[in-house]
């Protein structure tokens, strides 16, 4: 491993990591976008066990003419679990960062460039702001509250985008293989080899969850099943109840 203040190569490449279950609803048109406009150097999708028309419509897009954009998507598949998913994809990827992103979160046309610049300052590890995608103005709030309780706690979500380098996860044994609350133990890990990163360009991620279940309902429950998880109740624990809830 490199140490931890530098990367072997000026540039450093970048892989960008999408657990998938169930997602074609969007899946065409976010993947599409994504490998349009970014310069990533490796796609992994990564699915877990998707029942709708998900495989087939990154399948599809793996054979169309990508000549002169993005290299084409690489599929795998494992058991459900975004967690065991996404540390599935970094267990493949070759790039020297990963970057986790969800399948309906689209990140800032700049986004290589910006994780460049950050990785090349001695940044190990780092997360965007994140912007939701509906128009109610409780939607602004709740995302400034995002950024604000990340930027304060050093904590960074799966809605935000996390990227780190690829040694510094293999050294940290990357995701916990966790049900739920799996973004938080990682970042809570990654603040003993550094201080995140903060983007500022956001990331657009969909505001479809908060929409589904109500605005102030979703929230609260968020905010319950983080303080459980501060109070040291079991994501086993917390995935039933979020699972009865939701």
């Amino acid at each position: 491993m490199s140490s931890p203040g530098s990367l072997n190569d000026d540039t450093p490449t970048v892989a960008v990591i999408l657990p998938v279950l169930n997602e074609a609803a969007h899946l065409e048109q976010s993947l599409s976008r994504l490998l349009a406009e970014h310069r990533f150097d490796e796609v992994i999708v990564v699915d877990g066990g998707s029942t709708d028309a998900s495989i087939e419509i990154v399948c599809k897009l793996m054979t169309a003419d990508t000549s002169g954009t993005q290299p084409v998507p690489y599929l795998i598949q494992t058991p459900r679990g975004r967690a065991r998913q996404m540390h599935a994809g970094a267990q493949v990827a070759t790039s020297d960062v990963l970057l986790f992103l969800h399948a309906d979160t689209v990140p800032p046309a700049e986004a290589v460039t910006r994780m460049h610049e950050v990785m090349r300052r001695g940044h190990v590890w780092g997360r965007f702001d994140v912007r939701l995608s509906g128009s109610h103005f409780l939607f602004r709030v709740i995302e400034r509250l995002m950024n604000w309780r990340s930027a304060l706690s050093g904590i960074a979500t799966g809605d935000q985008g996390l990227f780190v380098r690829r040694d510094v996860y293999r050294v940290l044994g990357g995701f916990a293989l966790l049900p739920l609350m799996e973004d938080i133990e990682f970042s809570t890990r990654l603040k003993w080899v550094g201080k995140p990163a903060r983007l500022r360009e956001p990331v657009v991620t969909s505001s479809r969850r908060w929409e589904r279940h109500g605005i102030v309902r979703t929230v609260l429950l968020m905010w319950t099943l983080r303080f459980l998880y501060w109070l040291g109740v079991s994501p086993a624990r917390l995935v039933r109840w979020y699972g009865h809830k939701s």
